[in-house]
């Protein structure tokens, strides 16, 4: 599982957060991704859909897939 408390922005941890968690009670990938588009925009109802998709996939290339530490590009919120 990756260490979120590194992660700055809100959104980009809540999304990490709520993913690895719909994947740890059995959650399909698809559903855990729809879960997050749908969370990330809450934080960012400004947001089209094709870029929360975007965002969130990105995220969670980085953080779960790949498990780097390195910061993200993601959005300009704090």
């Amino acid at each position: 599982m990756t260490d979120i408390t590194r992660i700055s922005r809100k959104c980009e941890r809540a999304v990490i957060t709520a993913y690895q968690e719909l994947r740890l009670v059995g959650t399909n990938d698809v559903s855990a991704f729809n879960a997050c588009t749908t969370l990330y925009r809450i934080h960012h109802p400004e947001a089209s859909v094709n870029e929360a998709r975007r965002l969130v996939s990105e995220w969670i290339d980085h953080h779960v897939v790949r498990k780097s530490e390195a910061p993200t590009k993601g959005c300009a919120c704090p």
